[in-house]
């Protein structure tokens, strides 16, 4: 990533526009350990709702939100029993529905937007933040933007759910839908150029090749998984592994924090086995919402990556109800799953349980046993997909015990290693080389660059700039105070 350029006009005149709005921007360090947020900013948290468009929500970005008391505590995890995973490792997963907006992606785009705000790159008096996603990183964008008075452009695929069109409407955004679904991720990266050409009052936050996307996760879930995993481990505990859906790359950049701190820990990418594109060079199209595929994102350090995971997307859509309906929650409880985990289950939306899944298939594939762990992230909550859980219903009709027994023994505790490959060096770099068909013929970038993202040196200097950023963010408080 190209070192910052500083325009002092620009950073004056946010500064000053902050200064009227009463915002005051987080560090990674802050959002990485929220003890070292002001008093001052606490004081004006206890007044401010979760969801509010309200400055001091950016301090909200963080793992930690205390929901009962407004404040912070510990990281936000569940962990999943063997009597409902069927594995016998421990699965634990973060929790993103207690960010604002319901999802860890306002983390991403804030990791995409400061440095550019605290530079002078972004002018939020003049210039629009266009956010290209396949709905929850432009429902952060744009939760973002809303807090510095800046307008947003969210892009998403037509095919989203109806809850991610209608809040980005109602917090303000220009929305632009493009054709398909989460797999149709060209679409997005066309419209995305067209604005570059025809709109000069527009700055394009990309996730798939934004470095701020990874360096966020880098420094603030990765983090965040290790403390949960410490809260927890017994003594002879050991992190096997952690499973994160590929999407846009960012969330996966946790494993490569995990790997400085636990040499041994594998990482699997996980990904939807209707459009098997680190699996089988695949493609198609599938119904995991938030999983962008078809390509290998540029900010995907895939040297890191030890295995790959293909989830069938109607297990998921099938446990969806399993979690959520009356009969499924009956059927839980009868195998011997614990009341406050089947009360805690609806905070797995639809990529949440596939990389639940995934994390099944990496525990059954190792044979990992009770001494072991492992991390995925829940990303969102069944709360984004209420629609989804209608139209099942009036496809499929009402969800019965059957049913629920069913989905219970077949997609859950019936999980197989089937559509799994664990990844050699040579297989990692075959996969790796797959970004020159998108990012070099399609997206502007170079082979020499390209080559760089196989350097391990080139990761460690890209995930070491957090602390020139929050150097950048530092002056720019005290220039805006």
């Amino acid at each position: 990533m190209p070192p910052l350029k500083i325009n002092e006009a620009v950073v004056r005149k946010t500064a000053a526009r902050c200064r009227e709005r009463g915002v005051v921007i987080p560090t990674f360090r802050q959002m990485r350990d929220p003890a070292l947020v002001p008093e001052k900013i606490k004081a004006r948290l206890k007044k401010a709702g979760l969801w509010d468009v309200d400055p001091a929500n950016l301090f909200r970005i963080t793992w930690h939100n205390d929901v009962k008391t407004g404040l912070f505590g510990g990281v936000n995890c569940l962990e999943l029993p063997s009597s409902l995973t069927g594995a016998r490792a421990r699965v634990i997963g973060l929790v993103g529905k207690y960010f604002p907006t319901g999802a860890h992606k306002v983390g991403a785009a804030f990791g995409c937007l400061a440095p550019r705000l605290v530079s002078g790159e972004f002018d939020p008096s003049a210039q629009k933040a266009v956010w290209p996603s396949t709905g929850n990183y432009c429902r952060g964008g744009a939760f973002d933007s809303a807090l510095l008075g800046a307008t947003a452009v969210a892009i998403l695929p037509e095919g989203m759910s109806r809850e991610r069109f209608e809040w980005l409407k109602s917090i303000g955004a220009e929305v632009i839908a493009t054709p398909g679904t989460e797999s149709n991720v060209k679409e997005i990266y066309d419209k995305c150029w067209e604005i570059k050409k025809t709109r000069k009052d527009c700055v394009v936050f990309n996730q798939f090749e934004e470095f701020g996307n990874p360096i966020w996760h880098y420094h603030t879930t990765g983090p965040a998984l290790e403390e949960a995993f410490n809260a927890i481990k017994s003594k002879n505990g050991r992190l096997a592994g952690f499973v994160s859906a590929t999407g846009s790359a960012g969330t996966i950049a946790a494993g490569d924090y995990l790997k400085k701190k636990f040499p041994g820990v594998k990482i699997a990418a996980s990904e939807a086995l209707q459009c098997p594109t680190l699996l089988q060079n695949g493609f198609g199209e599938h119904r995991i919402e938030g999983i962008g595929d078809k390509h290998i994102p540029w900010v995907h350090n895939v040297r890191n990556t030890d295995m790959v995971v293909a989830i069938d997307d109607e297990a998921c859509m099938r446990l969806l109800r399993l979690f959520n309906e009356e009969e499924g929650k009956k059927i839980l409880a009868d195998y011997g799953v614990g009341k406050n985990v089947v009360e805690s289950l609806p905070l797995l939306g639809i990529s949440g349980i596939s990389n639940m899944l995934s994390a099944v298939k990496m525990a059954k594939y190792y044979d990992l046993d009770e001494n072991d762990v492992v991390l995925t992230v829940f990303t969102d909550s069944s709360d984004l997909y209420k629609s989804r859980l209608e139209e099942l219903r009036a496809a499929r009709g009402a969800y019965t015990r059957d049913n629920a027994l069913a989905d219970m023994e077949r997609r859950l505790l019936g999980t197989t290693v089937d559509y799994l490959r664990e990844l050699s060096y040579a297989d990692r770099k075959a996969r790796h080389n797959l970004k020159y068909f998108t990012w070099v013929e399609q997206q502007g970038r170079t082979s020499d660059e390209l080559r760089k993202l196989w350097d391990p040196e080139f990761w460690d200097e890209t995930f070491a700039q957090a602390g020139e950023w929050d150097r950048l963010i530092e002056e720019f408080n005290r220039l805006a105070a």
